[in-house]
């Protein structure tokens, strides 16, 4: 075995290890079938399969996997409002996280998720590497990458692009193993990026009567 198969031995191991059997739950996506995100207006029809896993990270946050969460997770945020976090708070008083607000700029998305990844994921490696503005959802958007040490103490990369649409902020990150699992991964989350959609309001007096 070479010395690069031994490293990804090592990554793959050290990562199921400290994956959780809930986090293994999961439903499955179906290539070419237009999924819903966290019951919102959102959609993506991914180009392959995929399995999502049970449970909400946040209010309208789902996270989907290819070989499970710690080895490449994408996790949806479709439509946060502003005053609310990213991800659910474990702790408010100790462990408060960072907020969207309506004075959020698209320049500061990536300031943003690296506050709420140091404060939910106890991490304090954490480096955007590079932010350049980008298209999303059809509107402006940011997109940047990101190096980060998880608590399972594996370097990780991450990609993500932003938008703010009706003042809300909708993202697609993309995390894995910064060895092998990130360069082996990123074009199936960039496929899904290019895939998702977000249905046009209602005209004013058309649906959501009362």
């Amino acid at each position: 075995m070479t010395m690069v198969n031994r490293m990804i031995a090592a990554t793959l191991a050290a990562a199921l290890t400290v994956a959780s059997p809930a986090a293994w739950a999961h439903s499955y996506r179906e290539k070419g079938v237009a999924a819903p995100i966290a019951d919102t207006a959102l959609t993506v029809t991914p180009a392959r399969d995929w399995n999502r896993l049970s449970g909400k990270p946040g209010k309208v946050a789902e996270t989907w996997t290819l070989d499970g969460e710690q080895l490449n997770d994408v996790t949806f945020y479709a439509g946060v409002v502003p005053g609310e976090p990213l991800l659910r708070e474990r702790n408010r008083k100790r462990a408060p996280l960072p907020k969207f607000t309506t004075a959020t700029l698209l320049a500061e998305i990536p300031e943003l998720l690296e506050g709420t990844y140091r404060a939910f994921k106890g991490i304090g490696t954490f480096a955007v590497t590079s932010s350049q503005p980008g298209r999303f959802l059809d509107h402006d958007a940011v997109t940047f990458a990101y190096d980060y040490l998880d608590a399972d103490q594996l370097p990780r990369r991450g990609e993500a692009v932003a938008t703010i649409v009706d003042k809300r902020l909708y993202m697609v990150t993309f995390d894995a193993p910064r060895l092998h699992y990130f360069g082996r991964g990123v074009a199936d989350y960039r496929a899904l990026v290019a895939a998702t959609r977000l249905a046009a309001a209602p005209a004013p007096g058309q649906g959501g009567g009362r």
